[in-house]
């Protein structure tokens, strides 16, 4: 009985340990990623559904307090990703990074932008003080956009404060530092529980493209690994797929920061802003630079900051429409 359990022990290992080696073999990609919320979310759920080694890769996932933090890691090397903050990729390839935004999972503005409750209309924000992350970065640039569609000059009417990550900033408009700020649809029930401030706008609702959520690489990456960029975006554009057609496996998630009775109103929300071919686009992207306050934005081309042929060959192999049950 002994000889045989060894036996059945032997074959086992000589099974399994190739699929270990194999595991421990696969190629490492590095992802920064800020801010919480929607696009921690979706990363959440592409590990929590093994996706990234589904695909063949191991991914290691970042947190970065700030988007102008995360472009100064790309630059340095040190991740080779970047998620989600357009803008500070941008400006980082506006001062000479090679980089490139591959994908776009959300091509419109996303946030709520949330006020002190004594403020009832926009015009009400002048004078006012503004928290951001930091200048450049994705609160800065979209805060400019709504304050422009409001006819109010960012420059002139109101002021700016750095205050950096997402829970910094809405501390400071909870405590009455500030008077507005962007806040996420995952984090705005939890601000409106304490009364102390109201939605003034759902920026979703702006007749406006922007590139909100990006996949950004840098230009080393996509040259020296462009298959395994590949096998990244496959991985992301099935857990947008998982997101959109698993509620269960999505709202597990967003029950772990919000409450439970928001959860089904964001899941909807949610499900209906990612986007399942996240093609970057010109008109979304070319909003972004539009909108930036540094000289250098002036002429500049999305063209430039972009490359749609890894999201275009992943469409063309029919992985997108068999995922969601079409002929492909």
């Amino acid at each position: 009985m002994a000889h045989w359990l060894k036996l059945v022990v032997a074959v086992v290992c000589l099974w399994v340990s190739p699929a270990i080696v194999h595991t421990q073999n696969l190629p490492l990609l590095n992802m920064g990623y800020s801010g919480a919320g929607i696009g921690s979310d979706l990363l959440k759920v592409i590990d929590r559904s093994g996706l990234w080694r589904k695909h063949g890769l191991e991914v290691k996932v970042v947190y970065l307090s700030s988007g102008t933090l995360m472009a100064q890691t790309l630059s340095s090397g040190d991740i080779g990703i970047e998620g989600f903050d357009t803008p500070a990729a941008i400006n980082l390839a506006l001062a000479g990074t090679s980089l490139k935004i591959v994908a776009v999972i959300i091509n419109r503005l996303e946030p709520l932008f949330v006020v002190r409750s004594n403020i009832k209309t926009p015009a009400d924000l002048k004078g006012k003080k503004i928290t951001i992350s930091r200048f450049g970065s994705g609160s800065d640039i979209i805060s400019r956009v709504a304050l422009r569609y409001w006819k109010l000059d960012p420059d002139k009417d109101v002021s700016f404060f750095q205050s950096g990550n997402t829970p910094t900033r809405v501390a400071a408009l909870m405590a009455g530092h500030m008077d507005a700020a962007l806040v996420s649809s995952t984090g705005v029930a939890k601000i409106l529980a304490t009364g102390c401030c109201r939605v003034l706008a759902d920026l979703s609702e702006l007749p406006l493209e922007y590139a909100n959520y990006s996949v950004v690489v840098s230009g080393s990456l996509l040259k020296n690994q462009r298959e395994n960029v590949r096998r990244f975006l496959q991985a992301m554009t099935e857990g947008i797929y998982v997101f959109k057609t698993k509620p269960d496996v999505a709202k597990a998630v967003l029950k772990e920061s919000n409450n439970e009775a928001e959860v089904g109103s964001l899941y909807e929300r949610l499900q209906k802003s990612f986007r399942e071919y996240p093609l970057p686009e010109r008109r979304g992207i070319q909003n972004v630079i539009e909108f930036m306050p540094t000289p250098k934005a002036r002429g500049a081309r999305a063209e430039d900051f972009m490359d749609t042929s890894l999201i275009e060959e992943i469409k063309k192999s029919g992985f997108i429409d068999r995922l969601y049950g079409g002929k492909g």
